[in-house]
């Protein structure tokens, strides 16, 4: 149990005034763990690689693909633009020729969220985290992708 009653500190750890979230905020565990990076257990899902700044202060997908899942702009100081990762775009064709590699699948892309690894099997720029997730919390996530 986190101070102040079961809150997630999720964006509430960093500076600047951003709001705690409650578990209640959110419909779904991979909602939560997208907005978080905390599971419906209250388990801070751990990071291999990545950003330091995720690592010190904690942080989750929305930090760098946004709310809408779009990306598209720096992070911190850094150079790499966070892609697209609404799951009607890494499933479509369209991606291939943006992207020069095949569509994701539901399997390529809990690869590419453990792993770093995208659907042609080649890295992913080490700012992408290699989250250390269950089984059912990288399936609630692929999940929550679907509804963005």
């Amino acid at each position: 149990m986190y101070p102040g009653g079961g809150m997630y500190p999720g964006r509430g750890m960093y500076p600047g005034g951003y709001p705690s979230y409650n578990i209640s905020d959110f419909e779904s565990n991979g909602e939560l763990i997208y907005y978080t990076g905390f599971n419906e257990s209250g388990e801070r899902i751990e990071t291999e690689y990545g950003p330091h700044w995720l690592y010190v202060h904690g942080g989750s997908c929305v930090d760098c693909h946004r709310t809408d899942g779009r990306g598209g702009y720096p992070v911190m100081m850094g150079y790499t633009i966070p892609p697209d990762i609404r799951y009607e775009t890494l499933t479509s064709d369209e991606h291939e020729e943006e992207e020069g590699h095949p569509p994701y699948t539901d399997e390529t892309i809990k690869r590419a969220i453990r792993e770093g690894i995208d659907s042609a099997g080649e890295p992913l720029d080490l700012t992408m985290p290699r989250w250390n997730m269950t089984d059912k919390d990288v399936n609630d996530v692929v999940e929550y992708l679907k509804t963005l």
